[in-house]
Order: structure tokens, then sequence, then C-alpha cells
């Protein structure tokens, strides 16, 4: 990214003034702001056959200034090359951008000035102790010598290192050195963070401890995050979330909101003969509901799922059919994106088993 001109890119945070409206005059309702804004966005690349490859698909996004927005979507989903195009470091075959207020195509120095980034991968240099890797990376931003010092110190302690900060990188952890490149992010106090599957390749604590300290950053930096991640635990953290799909953003919402979208529970049976079993849910349930067979047992959707666990159950009794084990759980965030892109988001999807046969059917020869 390019360094900013002088310090200007030091000091960041600001403090709205609201204007006094006149006694007579109605005070207009307050437009929402926006850290990120996007209409009809595209990335494409040519192939070598002729063909086009479409990574990005007609994105509309707008995320709200100090928010903390994720894509959840699979690797190859667009993620990635939809933030090279916020940063301005690829440009949009189509469509329009703002980041901050900027253009990304009309002024795209000032856009990567005005950012931070964190790399899916490691960009830090091993051989350099923690505080140096920060004193280079301020020096690349414009920061005044006299700044530099303070501000590395302030962000060592932000992100619990200032115990290893003459530690060369080579000898901290994978957590540690995660946290270490958020504190090289924030050096120059952007006002958008951008953030690629930051937590890859972690174990579940050293996740947690990288979480921790990106759910401080809006209220104590002021910024805005956009997180792209597969971890659905990870989605749950941030304020909105967003599916994407083969390039096109299919959904967004609060994670509460898209969960309670899906509306109905997951009731589970597991018994001594599934294939037999989902004919009989089949035809105890309500009508028009899939019920799926896949390596769990059997499956469906219905409203209030542990009310139709007893039904179920002594259906199944009534053919001969033990039950082993039955379970109804809420919607998670995987229902979500399976509901939304017919597939779980850690694999492929559980083939629907044939449809129940009808009362006609069963007595045909």
């Amino acid at each position: 990214m390019q360094p900013p001109a002088g310090d200007t890119a030091r000091t960041r945070t600001t403090v709205p003034t609201a204007a006094v409206p006149h006694p007579d005059a109605t005070e207009p309702a307050a437009r929402p702001r926006y850290a990120i804004s996007t209409r009809g966005l595209v990335k494409s690349y040519p192939g070598p056959d002729g063909t086009t490859t479409h990574a990005v698909r007609g994105l509309d996004l707008d995320v709200l200034e100090g928010e903390t927005y994720a894509f959840l979507g699979p690797n190859g989903a667009g993620k990635s090359t939809t933030l090279a195009l916020l940063c301005a470091l690829a440009r949009p075959s189509a469509g329009r951008a703002t980041v901050a207020g900027v253009d990304v195509l009309d002024r795209p120095d000032q856009v990567r000035a005005t950012v931070g980034m964190l790399f899916q991968h490691s960009a830090l240099d091993p051989d350099l102790t923690a505080e140096q890797n920060l004193h280079i990376h301020a020096r690349l931003y414009g920061l005044r010598r006299r700044h530099v010092r303070p501000r590395v110190t302030e962000l060592l302690e932000t992100v619990g290192l200032t115990d290893r900060r003459r530690s060369p990188v080579r000898t901290l952890s994978g957590g540690m050195r995660r946290r270490l490149e958020l504190a090289r992010g924030l050096l120059h106090a952007p006002r958008v963070l951008f953030l690629d599957e930051p937590t890859t390749g972690l174990d579940p604590h050293a996740r947690a401890q990288v979480w921790e300290h990106l759910r401080a950053l809006p209220g104590r930096h002021g910024c805005t995050l956009l997180v792209t991640t597969h971890y659905l635990e990870e989605a749950e953290h941030c304020d909105r979330l967003g599916i994407i799909d083969h390039g096109r953003l299919v959904a967004q919402g609060t994670p509460l909101a898209l969960k309670a979208a899906i509306g109905d529970d997951r009731v589970v049976l597991r018994t001594g003969d599934d294939a037999a079993a989902r004919q009989v849910v089949g035809r105890t349930a309500p009508p028009g509901l899939a019920v799926t067979l896949d390596a769990e047992g059997v499956s469906l959707r219905v409203p209030d799922g542990s009310a139709w666990i007893p039904r179920l159950c002594v259906a199944l009794a009534d053919h001969g059919i033990p039950v082993h084990a039955a379970s109804a759980t809420p919607p998670t965030l995987d229902d979500v994106f399976f509901h939304h892109t017919g597939r779980s988001i850690h694999g492929p999807a559980p083939q629907p088993a044939p449809a129940a046969p009808t009362a006609a059917a069963e007595e045909a020869p």
C-alpha cells in the first residue's frame, strides 16, 4: 500500500458535531453514514479458452461506520477478491465502490492510505523483532519519528505483546504473530480495517484470543471492520454478516435475524431402520415438508421441533421401528448458509431421499 503524505494518517478519530436547527424548522431524519458502499461491483478474468470467469458478480453492499461486518462463505466464493477491490489493490471490471467516502477508482492512493489490511498469509519479517516490524511499517506510512515509539508501545499493549516486543518473530506462536499483524494494521489509525481470514491455521485458543482483541477495536480505535471467514462461530461475533456464494451476496443481516428467518427447528431421528423410518416420518409430518436421510439419520424441519418428537416416536413405534436418539435444535448459521446456497459451508449438501410414495402408489402392484 502507498504511504500517505506527511503524518495525516496518524490521527483519524473525529468527533461529529450536530448543527443546531432553527426552532421553527423540522429536523430531518439522520442519514446513515457508510464506511463502505458498493453498487454493481464486478470483477471478471478472461480464461485461456476465451471464456470469462466472474469472481465478483454485481455486489451491492453498505457497511455502517463503526460496524463489524463479516463475509461468510467457503473458499473460492469471492471474499478475498472483494477485499482486494475495496482496498484498491485490484481494479473492478464494472460498478463503483467507496471506502471511507473515497472512490476506489478515482482516488485509489487515498483509499490505500486510509485503510488497514490483514492479509490471509503472514507478511511479517521473521528475522526482525516484533518491535522492529512495527517500526518499519510505521515509517512506510509516514509517521513522524517522535510519534512512532509511543504508538508502537500503545499497540503492543493493545494486543498483549508488550513482554515480547524484543522477540524475533520466528519465536512467536501463530496466535502471537496474528496479533502482531493486527497491531501493524492499526499503526496508521485506519478508518476501515480489512481482515482476510484472520484466524486461518490457528488453534481454537489462539483464535479466541484474536477475536477478543477484534471485538474491542471499534470502540477503542473507532474503526470499521470487514472480516472474511468460513468459521461460523466467528461470524456470530459480528454485528452483521453477508453470505457470499459464487461471487454473489445472497443474504445479509444480523446473525440472529438470519437464523430467525429460517424459523423452523431441525429434528433428527436415529433409528434401527432409517430408510423405513424416513417413509413413516414422511407420512406423519405435515404435508410438503422435505424429509432427508443422511449419515446423521432422518431429519426434517418443523415449527416447535421438541413437540413433534413424541408424535414421530409413537408413529415409528407403531411400525416396529426402534428410535435410538432424537434431537430438536434451533437454526444455526450453517442452516442459514444451506438455506440460501443449497449446501453446507463445510461440505456438500446431503441428498434428499426419494419422496414418500402416495397411498395409491403403495397399493399398486
